[in-house]
């Protein structure tokens, strides 16, 4: 899985000359370009948006802030445990490639702040938890406890263990989580591949993406493919919570493909590697002709995510702008100089003109809606769960990350009643989210946030080929 920063080359002609060495066959002028993205354009079903609105937005105003948000010490460390064994199966192997290792930090370089773990929810929220915590604790032993008290504690007990999670959270407090500097550990192309990775996929898609296993899934391996007519018209007679269930996932798989496609290794010597985009990795997944249709509609999925996300982003702005609420990481001024910059980030995704409408999802009559976003919750929780599966430690690390965003994403885009009750000051007994929720919440949207713009420089790139 795939991502990282700045490519430090010995020159745009050289570095060029390197991209077109790698090419496929000559074709003519910009039709390299058409034939990956003519087909993304316009409007997106299901939604009111087109994807030139989408490009603008995000590459010229939404990118650059929130890449400038993502390098400060509140989001760029994430504590998570990578030893957890595989739920689903007793294969263990782990990828043996070097670019698959990750670092963690020694203790001493992360903020006090975050290690310290007292800010369990909020500033306002924390001398509350820890009455909480601490009445839990006796409240075995002593039943002098006033009911206020015990009604906090139940009040607290119950959004900890709330079914409005839609990911497997990892135990931070297990002795085998470490805390990862995610700017030392980019997520890009580490040469984890073939039938391992595939497994990982195909048990997503195949067991947990809602469909029936009579119905083919296009350029599935080791299959026969009709085009993908059948797999197509059964989507498209589904429910649109099961239809956007997979275009959800779908783009996340296409986001993950542009940033290995992005970051490609291109040079990896004694003295130094180099690190850039690969048109022909790209061109293999996205490219019409080669993908027989599948590419374009696997891009204007990853359209269809920024919009989920993004959505999210701005209903979650009440929680976020509530004078208590603190990006704490010991650091006073510089906690309230990056709360600034993360409400105006929040402010710009609510100007945002043609947001998706969730208020489709889950109508109709209640208690077969009630039924069908629990099957939802507990598809994608099972995703979650997959991803301990995975065998390489970095792409571990960017999917349990990604998919934690996208389920704390999809939680806050169900519980718009709740976040609206939200007070302006004192605790949210309704609605909270972790340290551990934000950070996973802002990096997975900023991955998304990064495929477009990379998508951006492929457009460019595949226009001058010859």
């Amino acid at each position: 899985m795939a991502a990282g920063r700045g490519l430090r080359a010995p020159g745009f002609a050289a570095f060029l000359l390197l991209l077109l060495l790698q090419s496929p066959p000559a074709l003519p002028r910009g039709a390299a370009e058409r034939r990956c993205f003519c087909q993304v354009t316009g409007y997106l079903d299901d939604c009111t948006c087109d994807v030139e609105t989408i490009d603008a937005f995000n590459n010229n105003k939404l990118f650059p802030r929130l890449n400038e948000l993502l390098e400060n010490d509140y989001f760029r460390y994430y504590k998570v445990n990578l030893k957890k064994p595989c739920p689903f199966w007793n294969d263990s192997s782990h990828c043996g490639i070097r670019d698959c290792a990750v670092k963690p930090c020694p203790s001493n370089e992360v903020p006090d702040g975050i290690r310290s773990g007292r800010f369990k929810y909020s500033e306002e929220a924390n001398n509350l938890a820890e009455e909480c915590e601490e009445a839990e604790r006796l409240g075995a032993v002593d039943g002098s406890l006033s009911e206020e008290t015990q009604e906090a504690v139940l009040r607290w007990t119950r959004h900890d263990d709330s079914s409005d999670s839609f990911c497997e959270a990892d135990d931070i407090l297990s002795p085998d989580a470490e805390y990862v500097d995610l700017l030392l550990n980019p997520e890009r192309y580490t040469g984890y591949k073939g039938p391992d990775a595939w497994k990982i996929w195909n048990s997503i898609y195949e067991e947990n993406c809602f469909k029936p296993q009579t119905v083919k899934r296009p350029l599935a391996s080791g299959r026969g493919d009709d085009g993908g007519h059948t797999f197509y018209n059964w989507l498209k007679g589904v429910c649109i919570e099961k239809r956007a269930f997979y275009r959800l996932i779908s783009g996340l798989h296409a986001s993950i493909n542009i940033h290995l496609s992005a970051r490609y290794l291109l040079q990896d010597t004694w003295s130094e590697k180099k690190w850039g985009p690969n048109v022909t990795e790209f061109q293999q997944r996205f490219d019409e002709v080669l993908t027989r249709g599948e590419g374009p509609r696997r891009l204007k999925n990853l359209y269809f995510l920024y919009l989920i996300e993004l959505r999210a982003l701005s209903k979650a702005l009440p929680f976020f702008e509530r004078p208590g609420f603190q990006l704490y990481t010991g650091n006073k001024i510089h906690d309230a100089e990056i709360k600034d910059l993360l409400l105006e980030i929040l402010h710009l995704a609510k100007s945002f003109p043609l947001h998706f409408d969730e208020n489709s999802f889950f109508a109709g009559n209640k208690k077969e809606a009630a039924k069908l976003k629990e099957e939802f919750r507990l598809h994608f929780k099972n995703i979650s769960k997959i991803m301990d599966c995975v065998g390489c430690f970095k792409c571990r690390l960017w999917g349990k990350l990604q998919t934690q965003g996208l389920g704390t994403a999809l939680k806050i885009l169900f519980s718009e009643n709740l976040i609206e009750k939200i007070p302006e000051s004192g605790p949210s007994y309704g609605f909270q989210l972790r340290r551990q929720e934000i950070v996973a919440l802002f990096n997975a949207f900023g991955r998304i946030s990064t495929s477009i713009k990379e998508l951006e420089n492929f457009r460019n790139i595949l226009r001058n080929m010859q």
